[in-house]
């Protein structure tokens, strides 16, 4: 059972079911392969969260005027159903006209919210340290490592940041833009942000910070990208393109380190600000 009910510890008037953004937690961490506990992130997202400053420097703002609602969490035992209902749960709340944030949970849970945006023409963003698009593993089509390969079946993709894939992705990949290509370069981000349609559904696995600031993963990689290089990607995003939505996944909490649940907390707050700002 979560402990934390209102995202960023709003009075009451900031957090009702008319505010104009929506998180919606989805603690599933049922196809993980290595280490456990994904389904521990969005609790510890939530915590972390009553301890985020509401005014951000950068954007000279403060959105959480604009409500931000914390749904019940969506809780199914198999990834099909999983998948079914968050794709629900988001079509609710975009048909009201909220602007949603799913966290995960492993990467699984972007499938549904994917599915739920994916009536407009939209490309998918993917920071993430592995490229996630084999066909199925161990038996199931809807596995974590699978969750772009189920993506692609409803838009393009953009992948930035990824280190990590097996030879069978390979055929698969969307445009990328490989960590080793994206360390001391320019302009990166103006080459991802040309690459992507005006309406863009941005799916954020916290793999894609190298493990020296993010070490709760549970498959981290070498080699990722630090703070400034994800939000500046995601503040030319946002300057140059609508997004619709986004989630954050694949936080697996270490009581001992409490500061990636707060790396990954701020993180929504400051796409929220750049989207509202």
């Amino acid at each position: 059972m979560m402990k934390a009910h209102f995202y960023y510890d709003l009075p009451a008037e900031d957090c009702g079911e008319g505010s104009k953004i929506a998180i919606v937690p989805v603690p599933f961490d049922g196809t993980s392969t290595w280490q456990k506990g994904a389904d521990k992130g969005p609790e510890a997202i939530l915590e972390a969260s009553q301890n985020v400053e509401l005014y951000d420097i950068e954007t000279d703002s403060e959105v959480y005027k604009q409500g931000i609602y914390t749904d019940s969490p969506v809780k199914e035992d198999t990834p099909e159903k999983m998948i079914a209902a968050v794709k629900e749960r988001v079509e609710k709340h975009t048909k009201d006209g909220k602007f949603v944030v799913v966290i995960g949970g492993e990467h699984s849970v972007s499938i549904g919210a994917i599915q739920a945006h994916a009536e407009k023409k939209i490309t998918v963003l993917q920071l993430d340290a592995h490229s996630d698009l084999r066909e199925s593993y161990n038996g199931s089509k809807y596995s974590h490592a699978c969750a772009m390969a189920r993506a692609k079946e409803h838009a393009d993709i953009v992948q930035v940041g990824i280190r990590s894939m097996d030879i069978s992705e390979k055929k698969s990949l969307g445009k990328v833009f490989f960590a080793r290509d994206i360390h001391g370069k320019k302009r990166w981000e103006d080459k991802v942000v040309e690459a992507l349609s005006e309406n863009v559904y941005i799916t954020i696995d916290l793999d894609v910070f190298d493990p020296s600031i993010m070490p709760s993963t549970g498959t981290p990689e070498p080699g990722g990208l630090d703070w400034y290089e994800v939000t500046g990607l995601l503040k030319k995003v946002a300057d140059k393109r609508n997004i619709i939505g986004f989630d954050v996944v694949e936080l697996c909490p270490n009581p001992g380190n409490k500061s990636p649940d707060f790396l990954a907390a701020k993180l929504i707050y400051k796409a929220l600000s750049y989207k509202f700002r």
